[in-house]
């Protein structure tokens, strides 16, 4: 269970600290997330494979959300703050909500083991892509 909700409790509890921001590490981040994405793109969403490339996409869109942080000075070390960030910071209330659907999704994959129905992963998977595209703009 979070103890936060929201960034500045997110900063009290250091879950978010003021960092320098590092190119390379930026650079890095970005270059794995797109290529992760290329790849994941070249594939054909079906049922058996619907999780997997939902799941790839979320992780590339928490690098993205790092990258964001990061070229604020923040690193950040859950996902829900990242969320915060888009909510309270960057007054992005829509993105916040996008988010919080796609990490509730993801973290129901990952730690409990939730698959999703195939409609539910392929819209999914549409969230997260126009997520993404709202994020590089924030982070370019």
């Amino acid at each position: 269970m979070n103890r936060e909700s929201t960034w500045e409790e997110c900063r009290e509890t250091n879950a978010a600290v003021n960092v320098s921001p590092d190119k390379a590490k930026i650079k890095s981040l970005l270059d794995t997330a797109m290529g992760r994405n290329r790849f994941l793109n070249g594939n054909a969403i079906m049922e058996d494979n619907a999780n997997y490339i939902f799941e790839g996409l979320y992780a590339s869109l928490a690098e993205m959300l790092h990258v964001l942080v990061l070229k604020h000075g923040y690193q950040v070390g859950s996902h829900i703050c990242l969320g915060y960030y888009l909510r309270d910071v960057l007054k992005k209330e829509d993105l916040f909500r996008l988010f919080d659907d796609c990490r509730i999704k993801r973290n129901g994959l990952v730690y409990y083991g939730r698959k999703m129905h195939f409609e539910t992963a392929k819209e999914s998977i549409v969230k997260c892509k126009r997520l993404m595209e709202e994020i590089e703009k924030l982070v370019r």
